[in-house]
């Protein structure tokens, strides 16, 4: 079958050369990238979101036990908190 298609001039040309060195036609090279992408096993699958933090650590919540309860009402785990390294100013 004949069709159209619009492609970039550097696209076109990438291509057209490509097949020259391989020594194919520029539509057996079109065909060729068409066929990959329909057969490959990504076709037609929407892109997964890239996990996030919590996705990645999940199976790692609650692995161990700080012995503390909640480390934001004891003040000793609080002390130097905002102070710079060189003392207070």
């Amino acid at each position: 079958m004949r069709t159209t298609v619009d492609l970039s001039d550097d696209l076109f040309r990438r291509t057209k050369s490509e097949a020259a060195l391989r020594g194919k036609k520029f539509k057996d090279m079109v065909e060729e990238g068409l066929r990959m992408v329909l057969e490959s096993p990504e076709a037609g699958k929407e892109a997964k979101p890239a996990p996030t933090a919590w996705d990645m650590m999940k199976g790692a919540c609650g692995v161990f036990d700080s012995g503390v309860d909640d480390l934001a009402t004891n003040p000793k785990h609080l002390e130097g908190l905002g102070r710079d390294s060189m003392g207070d100013r």
